[in-house]
């Protein structure tokens, strides 16, 4: 049965915010198919969260080249989604995706040459099966490459059709400022910056939001729950079938055991506020303005439901924040 979007998607269900200075907004929650979209995962569990978010008013999907695993293989499955649901809907839709990380063997398979970066978009808009992406991102900085030829390919992938607007990913201030010097000059300005951010990484407070305010560029979080740590996972130690508990991945367990007491701290006041830690975290990364919009991942419809009902409760007392400090310090 072909797949009809719920009517009244549009109807209050989700705030949209104004990216930076530009005229675009995107859904104060995106989702992000880093994980849980792949080849290795069940691809109808993934076309249920994406019908399940798009029906709930959330218009924005993230991808990148690397996604998986193994690479590729998120944007090939979310190509056979979108042709099955959504292509009567692609001008509802932002698409996002990104190339900066290893794809290919040899000299030319990763970091920001102009050569990577545009083989790269070509090879996702094939694997996609779409004619271009919304949002198209350098997604690291590459110190060894001139900043001129990164955006320079960034600006052509624009001009030539193949993507509206043009984003960096895990960039620091500096680079994020003469990145957004060089493409205002070449006449395609920065949209937005993709930052990892949450409650347990705030790095981009030491003057990167600044800059962005300033450069009129969007800011989008993601591991905004620090790979599960910032959820009610951890509340009782490391659960055997865990990220932590695995011997690889980004969340190891000598990063989770020292977090435990202030995991408690923070769940004891989302649950005050009425509140799962989780759409606590979110709510507290949209408290500033210049959050243009949190990335979530999810591995499943009810996960993905308990973090969109974050946007039940956003406002924070002075007095909740002044705890959240403590707990955090």
């Amino acid at each position: 049965m072909n797949y009809l979007p719920a009517s009244d998607r549009y109807d209050n269900k989700i705030p949209y915010n104004r990216c930076g200075r530009s005229g675009l907004k995107l859904p104060a929650i995106s989702l992000g198919l880093w994980h849980n979209f792949g080849g290795v995962d069940v691809m109808e569990n993934g076309r249920a969260m994406l019908r399940y978010a798009f029906d709930h008013g959330v218009t924005h999907f993230d991808l990148a080249n690397n996604y998986g695993p193994p690479p590729g293989s998120a944007e090939e499955n979310f190509g056979v989604i979108m042709k099955k649901d959504f292509m009567p809907y692609r001008d509802e839709l932002i698409i996002s995706t990104k190339a900066g990380y290893l794809m290919w063997d040899g000299p030319y398979g990763e970091w920001g040459s102009r050569k990577y970066v545009l083989s790269s978009l070509d090879q996702s808009l094939k694997r996609m099966d779409l004619d271009y992406v919304d949002i198209f991102y350098s997604h690291r900085f590459d110190p060894e490459t001139p900043l001129e030829e990164t955006m320079g390919a960034l600006d052509y992938a624009v001009r030539s059709g193949k993507a509206l607007y043009a984003g960096i990913s895990n960039y620091p201030k500096e680079a994020t400022k003469e990145a957004s010097r060089i493409l205002k000059e070449l006449g395609t300005p920065c949209l937005i910056h993709q930052a990892k951010y949450s409650m347990f990484e705030r790095w981009v407070e030491d003057g990167l939001t600044d800059t962005l305010e300033e450069e009129g560029i969007g800011l989008i979080a993601f591991s905004p729950l620090a790979q599960g740590l910032l959820t009610d996972r951890y509340l009782h130690g490391i659960p055997e079938d865990s990220r932590a508990a695995k011997s690889w991945g980004f969340l190891q367990k000598d990063a989770v055991e020292p977090a435990l007491e202030k995991v408690r701290k923070l769940n004891q006041l989302a649950e005050q506020r009425g509140q799962s830690l989780a759409q606590m975290a979110i709510a507290w990364l949209l408290r500033d303005p210049r959050t243009t919009s949190v990335l979530i991942g999810s591995s499943s419809v009810k996960q993905l439901q308990n973090n969109l009902s974050a946007l039940k409760n956003l406002s924070f007392s002075e007095s909740e924040l002044n705890q959240i400090e403590k707990i955090l310090k």
